[in-house]
């Protein structure tokens, strides 16, 4: 279908801030995992929520997709304009526009970064806690409900964020939630945008909730000769009620890229890496308290971080994983895998996907928020291999499967895009289609990032 005629009247209003060069195409039609290239017709750069709103009118009228598009960092293809159309590139929208410290709220646009909130909160005493690791735009973590490394603590994006302007695709602009920390006022439309990927509206405004900046940190690796001594270890410490900001998961095959990649010397067992904040007092007491269930696990090789460069260099480590993971293998591309489970059922799903995993031949370290029971396994498959490429997705099929038997979901955090679309029917069932009413009834005529999450998106 051509889009030529919306094309026009969007350029003739932004002029130069609509981008048809190959070069601005090819970068907002690239992923961070192995879907092909899927570049728009055109790039458009607004800077302010009534230029989105002519943008998106002006697309209706027409016909023509709208992409939403913040860092480019999803990883189920949820920002390619697979039906052509415009990609709307949201980063000019930059500015933290207000910070309430008394009431520990922060009002942004979409394309601020969660790095830079943190950078201009940093002298209030105050931060924003969630960590996906990427550097990742506040609009684009809140489309896609992100999380990350610090969710076992302080929560994902469903609960860090308040209210939201929206752009509707028809244009209109409306509001949703308030500064207030409670409401029964009609439906929850703030829970319904947060997650919805780009489909229901797009987000031009976020007012977040903050956090204040722990008094005390406290990180530390630890080794373990077997993965279920150290998922047992997880769960021992959460069924203790130890507050921990983060626990994460490494394999043996993670220890040993990160060695290679890093210049480290972990030992190549599996490991958990830990962090505590509170005071001086409760951040001790919470990690001597730790440190006790790691030894009677049988956990060994305790290394503290005990300076904020040390801290920085492991958690900078966990961050890059997998990118790492990539470059263990040359000319490979990742398929990453997102289950979830309830925390009883965490040592046997990540057993029976071990297993699988080893059985197919695929290279797949596991890695994970194992304090929430999420986790991955990074597939590398040789790009171009159409048949690894194969055995990769069904061994996320069944991983998918698993999650789902044990009571889990498809997705703790990556989302839906286009990778785990075809998945959606078997864990939701007739409430797939209910999800697909809503979106016909917000965007009848199908032009908000079309091919995600639901069936019958045009």
């Amino acid at each position: 279908m051509s889009h030529d005629a919306a094309l026009s009247e969007l350029a003739a209003f932004l002029g130069p801030r609509l981008s048809r060069s190959g070069a601005d195409r090819a970068s907002h039609g690239q992923s961070e995992t192995w879907f092909p290239e899927t570049p728009p017709d055109a790039v458009a750069y607004p800077e302010t929520t009534a230029e989105v709103s002519r943008i998106v009118a002006t697309c209706a009228r027409h016909g023509c997709p709208v992409v939403a598009w913040g860092t480019g960092t999803s990883l189920e293809g949820h920002a390619l304009a697979v039906r052509g159309g415009i990609s709307l590139d949201l980063a000019r929208m930059n500015r933290v526009l207000e910070v309430r410290a008394e009431d520990m709220q922060a009002v942004v646009q979409p394309g601020v970064t969660r790095e830079a909130l943190n950078a201009e909160l940093r002298a209030t005493g105050l931060m924003f806690p969630v960590d996906p690791g990427a550097n990742a735009s506040l609009g684009g973590m809140a489309a896609t409900r992100a999380s990350g490394t610090t969710a076992v603590r302080y929560g994902t994006m469903r609960d860090n964020v308040m209210a939201l302007e929206v752009v509707l695709a028809d244009g209109r602009v409306i509001r949703t939630g308030s500064g207030a920390r409670k409401s029964s006022a009609g439906y929850d439309l703030t829970g319904l945008i947060v997650g919805s990927e780009g489909t229901l509206g797009i987000i031009t405004e976020l007012t977040l909730r903050l956090h204040g900046q722990p008094e005390a940190t406290s990180a530390a690796v630890c080794a373990f000769d077997d993965f279920e001594a150290a998922v047992q270890t997880v769960i021992a410490t959460i069924q203790m009620g130890i507050p921990m900001a983060r626990i994460e998961f490494v394999d043996e095959t993670t220890a040993a890229i990160f060695n290679s990649v890093n210049g480290t010397s972990l030992p190549e067992k599996p490991h958990l890496m830990v962090e505590f904040h509170g005071s001086e007092t409760s951040a001790a007491e919470d990690a001597r308290r730790f440190g006790e269930v790691v030894v009677e696990m049988g956990g060994a090789h305790f290394d503290w971080a005990t300076t904020t460069e040390d801290r920085g260099r492991l958690w900078k480590m966990r961050h890059g994983a997998y990118r790492s993971a990539i470059a263990s293998r040359p000319g490979s591309i990742g398929l990453v895998t997102d289950m979830c489970v309830p925390i009883s059922r965490l040592a046997e799903a990540v057993a029976e996907t071990r297993a699988d995993i080893a059985a197919s031949g695929i290279p797949g370290p596991i890695l994970g928020h194992v304090g929430d029971g999420n986790f991955h396994a990074i597939l590398l498959i040789e790009r171009e291999n159409a048949g690894e490429l194969k055995a990769a997705k069904d061994l996320a099929h069944r991983m998918a499967e698993r999650a789902l038997r044990l009571g889990g979901t498809i997705t703790g955090e990556h989302g839906v895009g286009m990778g785990k679309k075809d998945l959606m029917a078997m864990e939701h069932g007739d409430a797939w289609e209910v999800m697909a009413r809503i979106k016909r009834a917000l965007d009848p005529d199908g032009i908000l990032n079309p091919g995600k999450i639901v069936e019958g998106n045009a």
